[in-house]
Parts: structure tokens; C-alpha cells; sequence
């Protein structure tokens, strides 16, 4: 049963920081690329960064220079380091695990962990 359980989200002041955490079982981590979305009340749900299988990462323009995505493939983790918090980035957070093999997408999500950015 793969499962992906995101933790380290809560309620921070305008220009706090976070880490957030997201820990994975049941597939191959280490060939899996990594993702972190979010989703804002009444918006769509949209990519905030990646980190591929080999380490590379991208990240969204709005979080750029403020985020960091990491993952740990002895662990089965990845993270997203959010720095320079502004309430804009107020959403749950979604890990998501994904492989393209051949004709097939593999894909996989966590259950979410609320952000909010409020004084």
C-alpha cells in the first residue's frame, strides 16, 4: 500500500518559515520524480516545486528564492523548506509521487497539510 504523509504545516506570521515533511512507503522512492503542490480555497490546485530522481529541482515563479525542495532517498523523504512566508502562500500543501514508465503515469498523493500565513 503506498502511502504519502505530509507533516510541518501550521499557522505562521507573514515572514516566518516552515518546513514542511513528507514521508513515503510502498514504492521505490529513489526512481520516483517528487513534488509539492498546493491548493488555495476556491483556486486550483497548482505545482509549487520538483526534485527529480537525479536531484534536479524547479520551482514555481511565485516561490522562487523563498522555497527549497529536498529529499532524502535513504529515508524515503522530501521536504520543501518555505522561507519569507506571505499570506498569498496560505493553501493546503500536497507531496505528490510521480513516474512515467513507457505508456504509463504513476502518480500518487498525500492527504495534504494546511498552510496558513496570517498576523
Amino acid at each position: 500500500q503506498v502511502q504519502l504523509v505530509e507533516s510541518g504545516g501550521g499557522l505562521v506570521q507573514p515572514g516566518g518559515s516552515l518546513r514542511l515533511s513528507c514521508a513515503v512507503s510502498g514504492i521505490t522512492f529513489s526512481i520516483y520524480d517528487m513534488a509539492w503542490y498546493r491548493q488555495a480555497p476556491g483556486k486550483e490546485r497548482e505545482l509549487v516545486a520538483t526534485v527529480a530522481t537525479g536531484g534536479g529541482t524547479n520551482y514555481a515563479d511565485s516561490v522562487k528564492g523563498r522555497f527549497t525542495i529536498s529529499r532524502d532517498n535513504f529515508k524515503n523523504m522530501v521536504y520543501l523548506q518555505m522561507d519569507s512566508l506571505k499570506p498569498e502562500d496560505t493553501a493546503v500543501y500536497y507531496c505528490n509521487a510521480e513516474r512515467k514508465f513507457i505508456a504509463r503515469v504513476y502518480t500518487y498523493w498525500g492527504q495534504g497539510t494546511q498552510v496558513t500565513v496570517s498576523s
